[in-house]
């Protein structure tokens, strides 16, 4: 993953590519600098600036979402004891992953990271009120406080948490 100043180091159009997240920021910056400076072409600036930080946030957001499902079905998965819908959490898992693969950018995944304790805790609200829902009450006050998973081991396609009841991955036949 680059740094981030290698990332700004990047020519506009090279970033665009590598980094979409990073490109809007830099672009952001870049027309709040033309706020009432070097001729009016017609355009507005400062509102083209929020507007170009904005499509970024929604794609930090976007990624955000889909790993807040993705750790709420991977925590179903492991801590349910119940051996349906265990097939539905896996497709979410793999729907999830899948969105996030296709959005994700070095830039966002260093917030992930730093923000993946703060994703746990909605995600964890979420699984255990589903449990509740099932109803499991004793499997839903068992969920860890704490993330049990790394941003790798969320990340990666084949990784699933061993079922705390003995019961098979989603993936498995």
């Amino acid at each position: 993953m680059k740094a981030t100043s290698e990332l700004a180091a990047l020519d506009p159009a090279e970033l665009y590519e590598r980094d979409f997240y990073a490109w809007t920021r830099q672009q952001a910056r870049a027309l709040a600098r033309l706020r009432g400076g070097a001729g009016n072409l017609g355009l507005d600036p400062a509102h083209l600036a929020e507007e170009i930080r904005d499509l970024g946030s929604e794609q930090r957001h976007a990624i955000e979402s889909q790993l807040e499902r993705l750790i709420e079905h991977l925590l179903k998965l492991e801590y349910s004891q119940l051996a349906e819908p265990r097939r539905v959490w896996g497709r979410s898992v793999i729907g999830a992953r899948d969105e996030i693969e296709r959005r994700l950018t070095p830039s966002i995944a260093r917030l992930l990271a730093r923000r993946l304790a703060k994703l746990y805790g909605r995600a964890r609200r979420n699984a255990r009120l589903a449990l509740l829902d099932h109803p499991e009450p004793e499997v839903a006050v068992a969920l860890p406080e704490t993330c049990p998973y790394t941003l790798e081991q969320l990340l990666d396609d084949g990784w699933y948490p061993t079922n705390r009841h003995g019961l098979p991955s989603p993936e498995a036949p």
